[in-house]
């Protein structure tokens, strides 16, 4: 990876600048799936449901590398992280964060045991089987390492979906491979079983985002493509069903889940399902790596060069792999600083080869 500038056909990159290329607001399904069609896997329930959890898509042993690389990734920093002590999971011994434990700096995406991720032989199959082709590229997407009972975190609920309003159909399908134990009281992902079919409906009436201390900026909704449903103090389902007189029929026909996995499998959702991440209250760390996938076919220029330039600076993405491409050239601040362990590059650097390269949307397949 090199550090040469790229010019888009609209846009010059420009450094510890967050921008947007290849903005797209389709209004149909990518592609057209057969409302009828019976797969025999995973795939029927993710079509009625809009999620689905895989399992056994990596071995267990296989996950505990890739934690044990995480918890490895956090002690490079030299802030006093130690996994075996509960008095050091604090905000002064750990890289700047998003929620608490969403890492997307300091070339965190493009550390070899994410890439080594990605291109698990077993999840790009996922994704495959999906789309119908191998012809994939995938999102420069972030990591999520977190600490259970943290004191210096607060979290509340926070509704919301990852697809912007104007883009109908299913466009995008997010997921993550698991690495660690992750119960009822491990934290995780909750995800609204039946919300993706009810997106048009939902956004049939004009609403605006909810306040909420986890919502992006007004300025970045072009890319995080995040409409929340407003929420209230007294919970999630409540948050979801109360914006509009439109949310009750939402309320009666999805239901909220939290998606228990183990260590190794898989969680794939579209990415129109109402969804929020829940804090771990137990006592075990969790360790997320979030993939997203979808055909070369649909990527323009303009966001073609824009991966290109995201690979070879060590920058992120958010999880839209084909458009609507935002660098996540954000530094992180430390009390109002930038952090003393900002880095752009990653610790262990990926082996770079051709097939590295079509699954970034580099090369051609």
């Amino acid at each position: 990876m090199s550090t040469t500038a790229t010019t888009t056909k609209a846009k010059t990159f420009e450094e510890g600048k967050s921008q947007t290329f290849g903005e797209r607001y389709e209004t149909k399904d990518l592609i057209t799936f057969d409302e009828n069609a019976v797969y025999g896997d995973w795939r029927d329930e993710f079509h009625k449901n809009g999620c689905v959890v895989i399992k056994n898509v990596i071995t267990p042993e296989k996950a505990q590398y890739y934690a044990d690389k995480q918890i490895q990734w956090l002690k490079n920093f030299d802030l006093g992280f130690d996994e075996k002590d509960p008095s050091t999971w604090t905000a002064d011994h750990l890289p700047v964060s998003f929620k608490g434990g969403m890492y997307f700096l300091y070339g965190s995406a493009h550390e070899k045991m994410s890439w080594e991720a990605r291109m698990e032989p077993a999840v790009r199959d996922i994704f495959a089987k999906l789309w119908g082709t191998n012809e994939l590229i995938c999102s420069f997407d972030g990591m999520n390492i977190s600490m259970p009972k943290r004191t210096d975190v607060q979290w509340s609920p926070w509704p919301h979906c990852d697809q912007n309003p104007r883009r109908k159909g299913m466009q995008a399908v997010q997921g993550l491979l698991n690495y660690s134990p992750n119960g009822e009281n491990d934290g995780g992902l909750i995800l609204m079983k039946g919300s993706a079919k009810l997106f048009n409906e939902f956004f049939a009436e004009k609403r605006d985002s909810a306040d909420h201390e986890d919502a992006p900026r007004r300025s970045w909704s072009s890319w995080t493509c995040s409409s929340s449903a407003r929420r209230t103090s007294s919970g999630s389902k409540t948050a979801a069903a109360s914006s509009s007189r439109s949310t009750t029929r939402t309320r009666t026909r999805a239901d909220w889940s939290l998606f228990a996995v183990e260590p190794g499998d898989f969680v794939l959702w579209d990415s129109r399902t109402m969804h929020y991440a829940k804090f771990p209250e137990g006592d075990q760390i969790r360790n997320v790596q979030y993939i997203c996938m979808t055909p070369r076919q649909f990527a323009d220029e303009e966001a073609l060069k824009a991966k290109k330039w995201c690979f070879e600076n060590y920058v992120g993405t958010t999880h839209w792999p084909h458009c609507n491409v935002r660098s996540a050239a954000e530094k992180p601040m430390r009390n109002g600083e930038l952090c003393p362990k900002y880095r752009t590059e990653p610790f262990e650097k990926p082996e770079v080869t051709d097939d590295m390269l079509r699954l970034a949307g580099i090369k051609p397949y």
